[in-house]
This record gives C-alpha cells, sequence and structure tokens, in this order.
C-alpha cells in the first residue's frame, strides 16, 4: 500500500472497501461498501525495490535512465467490518 500517515504501530482505520469475501457469501460495492470498514496496524514505513526507467530513441544519441522507488507502508489487517 502507498505511504500512510502514522507511525510504527498506530491504528489505521480505511473506509473505502471495494470487496468483503467470507466464505460463500461475497458484497461487492459500486464502487465502495457503505458501512464497511478495514481496522488495521502499521507494521513498518518503507521504500520498495529500484525500478530503473530506461528511455531510448536509435540514431538520434537520445537515452535517459532515472530510477525510483516507491514509498509504501505494511499494515496488519486486525478486523474487517461490514454491514
Amino acid at each position: 500500500m502507498e505511504r500512510l500517515s502514522g507511525d510504527e504501530g498506530a491504528k489505521v482505520e480505511l473506509n473505502e472497501v471495494l470487496l468483503v469475501a467470507d466464505g460463500e457469501k461475497i458484497a461487492v460495492g459500486h464502487p465502495v461498501l457503505e458501512g464497511a470498514k478495514i481496522q488495521a496496524t502499521i507494521v513498518d514505513q518503507g521504500k520498495d525495490k529500484k525500478v530503473i526507467v530506461f528511455k531510448y530513441k536509435s540514431k538520434v544519441r537520445y537515452a535517459r535512465k532515472r530510477g525510483h522507488r516507491q514509498l509504501h507502508t505494511r499494515l496488519a489487517i486486525n478486523e474487517i467490518v461490514s454491514n
């Protein structure tokens, strides 16, 4: 998941839930489920592996190399609350 504000060990509540599946029962939102929440704890904040973006055009002497490391938040899901 992309970077969320908060320190490690902080509680987070996510309100935009797209789908909840519980065995045989599946609920899909249009676009989100009303009243559904996910309660989670932040495990760690960090950066992903580096992705190299290389642009090249032959016969024009054009070459660009850039790297990117996406910031992310690792969550531990504690509870899924649905209606």
